[in-house]
């Protein structure tokens, strides 16, 4: 099996559903102070951002068992602002798990720690919630500034560039 990369179109119901699986685990870690579950989403969106969902279990669960019950046509999309989103998710998680980590290793003796891990953990569950409850993706919003200000070239996603291609029917791979 070769390591593939992030696919250019991706199935939006898909991408709800794996942000209300997140957005599950999200608020466990939340509401029991269970930080190390951080760390699964953190291993979970680097391995989503960076050799794509393939290598995800979340997206594997979700490919597996949750979509195909979910009886709506796929929706495509570019999938190089998902990667992003993705991305933002790993950067976060790792910080939380990070800062979690200190927190243990020095007992609470820097102040601010935890603040910033639940902090984290809000915007974690905030984030999923809009993606999965209103299709609202705050990374891909911030791709596409990105790409309007130049940050991003448009090579990197020619249909985000390119409205006229977000009336056409693009083919999952």
């Amino acid at each position: 099996m070769s390591v593939s990369r992030f696919p250019s179109v991706v199935d939006e119901i898909t991408v709800r559903l794996i942000a209300a699986v997140v957005l599950g685990i999200g608020v466990i870690a939340l509401a029991t102070q269970q930080w190390w579950l951080y760390a699964v989403l953190a291993v979970d969106f680097v391995l989503r951002s960076v050799v794509g969902p393939r290598w995800s279990p979340v997206a594997r669960l979700v490919q597996r068992w949750v979509r195909p019950a979910v009886r709506r046509a796929p929706v495509r999309v570019p999938g190089a602002p998902k990667r992003f989103a993705a991305g933002i998710g790993a950067v976060l998680t790792s910080a939380a798990t990070l800062l979690w980590l200190v927190d243990v290793v020095t007992g609470s003796a820097v102040p601010g720690l935890l603040v910033a891990v639940v902090s984290i953990g809000v915007v974690m569950v905030l984030f999923p919630a809009l993606e999965a409850v209103l299709g609202l993706c705050v990374g891909c919003k911030l791709f596409g500034a990105l790409m309007r200000l130049g940050l991003v070239p448009e090579t990197v996603c020619l249909e985000c560039a390119d409205i006229t291609r977000r009336q056409r029917v693009v083919p999952v791979p």
